[in-house]
């Protein structure tokens, strides 16, 4: 049965926002939506460093379809903060306005984290990237400058290195206090893989120690930043990709529940009656199809029909720097003994398996990432394999391959 509230108030214009906005439209035409951000267009942050190198603008990548705003009649107040909610009188805080919600969804998503390191914060050029304004700014001072310094080797990082390395005359560095590259995402041989193709093509790599400081002239201009390890590193402008936080800071957090990013239910309800939240503000490090599913199901919920998120899988990730793609699932290391690793190492791919009592825990295919999609069913949904040991570098689609009653072909996993 359809609601007959029709204020819905989405706060963030992002992936869960924007598909949250999308599944109202298309389950009651007639809903009235106010969508509020500091944005004033749509685009994927998984592709602002393509914006970076210059390969694409911020409309290649918008992710809806051009006109979707005017055409699905949602008012869409752009470039506006929110100061404060009173969820007992149901209104969002602007600086200029009220506005009241029947139904309310908080998808403001995460801002970058800058750490405690001394002259940091006062130092002039240094740059997060998170937002579309970032990149501007970044890519006006890549022009004039002569050697740029990325802090961070995550994925948001390795982006701003791949991004930063296309522009002629500038020497990138990239500073990471972890051992290896991506390591939340890539074990270290496949992080090696990476790091060899992006010091074989000019980039230099800093890893293993940390930051004592960013050197800073007398104009408060950075000019480089000091490892502990003693080792000084020349830069006319820093990126910083440490971290997120959630961008919660206009929540009473005595009033909603709260822990390290709005608590939700698997209806993406928040302690708050007719409050949902989805996406980055969650603080779950909501992965791109995660925020687009929580979006969808908050969007559900609103209207009154029940759905559950269900399916939460994050452990995958994907990516394809240097021309190399990689694709890791579930666990990338063992928790202990009693998990079994098997790797294949080829001239051109790498696979790695964790696996135990005929059941497979974690996958990295980097190079041949053929059949990744029922590798991803078989670790999210801990299907047991006969005789595993024997064929786990065999597994393919044609194993799970079944008959219908009426002869139809269909995989069954």
């Amino acid at each position: 049965m359809l609601s007959s509230i029709k204020n819905y108030v989405i706060l963030g214009a992002s992936a869960a926002g924007i598909n949250a906005a999308k599944t109202l439209k298309e389950l009651e035409p007639n809903s009235n939506i106010v969508i509020i951000s500091k944005d004033e267009k749509t685009y994927s942050r998984c592709m602002l460093h393509h914006v970076i190198s210059g390969h694409k603008t911020v409309e290649d990548i918008n992710f809806v379809e051009e006109d979707f705003i005017k055409n699905n009649h949602i008012n869409w107040i752009k470039n506006r903060s929110v100061k404060s909610i009173d969820f007992n009188l149901r209104l969002v805080e602007l600086e200029d306005r009220k506005i009241e919600y029947d139904k309310l969804l908080i998808s403001t998503g995460a801002s970058a984290f800058i750490p405690p390191i001394k002259n940091l914060r006062e130092a002039n050029f240094v740059y997060p990237l998170r937002d579309i304004d970032d990149v501007y700014k970044i890519k006006e001072k890549a022009k004039d400058s002569k050697k740029a310094i990325v802090i961070g080797a995550g994925l948001v990082g390795i982006d701003a290195l791949n991004g930063l390395m296309g522009y002629e005359n500038l020497e990138v560095s990239l500073v990471n206090t972890s051992e290896y590259i991506l390591n939340k995402q890539l074990d270290e041989h496949s992080a090696v893989s990476y790091e060899n193709k992006f010091i074989e093509n000019g980039a230099k790599l800093y890893q293993g120690s940390g930051i004592k400081e960013i050197i800073i002239n007398e104009n408060n201009d950075v000019s480089g930043l000091e490892l502990e390890n003693g080792n000084i590193i020349e830069a006319d402008m820093i990126v910083m990709a440490t971290g997120v936080r959630p961008n919660t800071d206009f929540i009473d957090t005595t009033k909603i529940e709260y822990d390290r990013g709005i608590v939700i239910n698997e209806k993406c309800e928040t302690s708050q009656r007719d409050v949902y939240a989805a996406g980055d503000v969650v603080g779950k490090n909501s992965i791109w199809p995660i925020a687009v599913k929580q979006g969808i199901t908050a969007a559900y919920n609103m209207l009154g029909f029940e759905r559950e998120i269900g399916d939460s899988f994050s452990f995958k990730n994907s990516m394809n720097f240097m021309g190399i793609s990689t694709v890791s699932l579930g666990m990338i290391n063992t928790p202990d003994d009693s998990y079994k690793v098997v790797t294949r190492c080829c001239e051109d791919s790498y696979k790695k398996f964790i696996y135990k009592d005929n059941i497979i825990y974690g996958v990295i295919a980097q190079g041949d990432i053929s059949y990744v999609g029922v590798l991803t069913q078989l670790i999210k949904n801990k299907i047991e394999v006969e005789n595993l040991e024997e064929r786990i570098f065999d597994i393919g689609y044609a194993d799970f391959l079944s008959l219908k009653d009426n002869g139809e072909f269909c995989y069954n996993i």
